[in-house]
């Protein structure tokens, strides 16, 4: 792995790519998705915040990860030799009045946490033991109400990132084993996972040497952060590993105002041919598709019925199935407008997403065995 050395970069060059970055970060919370911060931290206060907004620069008192009723899911007696860490979408809204946090036992938060780790989670659980906290997320609505992104970013990063970050180092000392990892994540989660890369990684090489492939779906990962965070690798094919997976959804066509996850800048692959070119993959290509029962979380099968081919100029995967059946729900109209297809980054194309996984998975043990 590269030398993590970025200090050639001017304090203007940084402040230029941190603006581009906050434009990102503030589209993303506006839309109830991710959000991620991506400016130094800030020294600690030294007393932990107990009331108020608790924000990045804040000391913030993690959920207790030892506590195994804050773990979503914990492989107990795991068979596989590569384990997955996997952190939920947005799966809460505050109600009006309600403390824009949600807390760690809140019960709305968990039911739709599990929800998403049967029905997202599940894709990789081939490739590896799932392992995934419950955490503390923001409500979107009360990060979209503050006079700027980079305020709203510091309360984004604040408690959600502080249990993120001690979760992860909870399971790398109690649940890895030293096993090889996958991160996996979907929006609101791929922000964490983001942040684990720009943050925690950089301080610990020797973990992120063991990290398989990195699945940030539904998030713009951006040329400025490549530039920014120079360790990290976009992935270029279908068995690279050490990589970010990363790429958002559509139909060719999107309603007004159009798809807040585009980026021009984004940094994409193609989740059917594993290619980073424009070329479409045709549906007859594709592993297959799920479609999701909101109700009981059932799966069910449809064969390959989602092709896709990436759009430059928008920065997003084009996938041409019917745009009404697989767009955001109609109360996520507000943020995702008809033809978005958000919600079904991952069940779209979820045997795609489960192959890949496993192989990148296999070529990662392979090269571990060859040192």
């Amino acid at each position: 792995m590269r030398h993590l050395n970025t200090e050639h970069r001017s304090r203007s060059e940084r402040q230029r790519a941190l603006c581009r970055l906050s434009s990102v970060l503030c589209l993303l919370i506006s839309v109830a998705a991710s959000a991620v911060f991506f400016v130094l931290w800030r020294k600690a206060s030294t007393e932990p915040v107990e009331i108020g907004y608790p924000k990045r620069g804040d000391r913030i008192a993690p959920a207790d990860y030892a506590d195994s009723n804050n773990w979503l899911a914990v492989e107990q007696n795991p068979e596989k030799p590569v384990d997955v860490f996997f952190i939920y979408p947005t799966s809460w809204r505050a109600k009006p009045g309600e403390f824009p946090i949600a807390g760690i036992d809140n019960g709305e938060m968990r039911h739709w946490a599990k929800y998403y780790l049967d029905t997202r989670a599940s894709a990789f659980k081939t490739a590896g033991n799932i392992h995934a906290p419950f955490y503390r997320q923001l409500d979107a609505a009360f990060a979209l109400s503050q006079h700027s992104a980079t305020t709203a970013s510091e309360y984004f990063s604040g408690v959600p990132y502080t249990d993120i970050k001690a979760a992860f180092v909870h399971y790398m000392k109690h649940f890895n084993g030293g096993r090889p990892f996958i991160l996996a994540s979907h929006s609101q989660g791929s922000a964490m996972s983001l942040l684990l890369l720009v943050d925690y990684m950089k301080e610990h090489p020797e973990v992120y040497r063991r990290m398989v492939a990195a699945y940030l779906i539904g998030i713009p990962v951006t040329r400025d952060i490549y530039r920014a965070y120079p360790w990290l690798k976009a992935a270029q094919g279908a068995d690279d590993t050490g990589v970010i997976i990363s790429y958002n959804t559509q139909s060719p066509t999107v309603d007004a105002p159009g798809n807040p996850l585009a980026n021009e800048n984004s940094v994409l692959i193609n989740p059917v041919s594993w290619q980073t070119g424009d070329d479409e993959a045709p549906a007859s290509q594709s592993k297959g598709s799920v479609a999701v029962d909101e109700k009981t979380g059932e799966l069910t099968d449809l064969g390959s019925v989602a092709g896709a081919r990436i759009d430059p100029a928008r920065g997003v995967v084009i996938t041409r199935v019917d745009r009404e059946r697989f767009s955001s729900g109609k109360e996520s109209r507000a943020y995702f407008p008809l033809g978005v297809l958000h919600e079904n980054d991952i069940p779209l194309f979820y045997y795609d997403l489960r192959a890949n996984a496993e192989l990148r998975a296999k070529v990662f043990q392979r090269s571990e065995d060859r040192r």
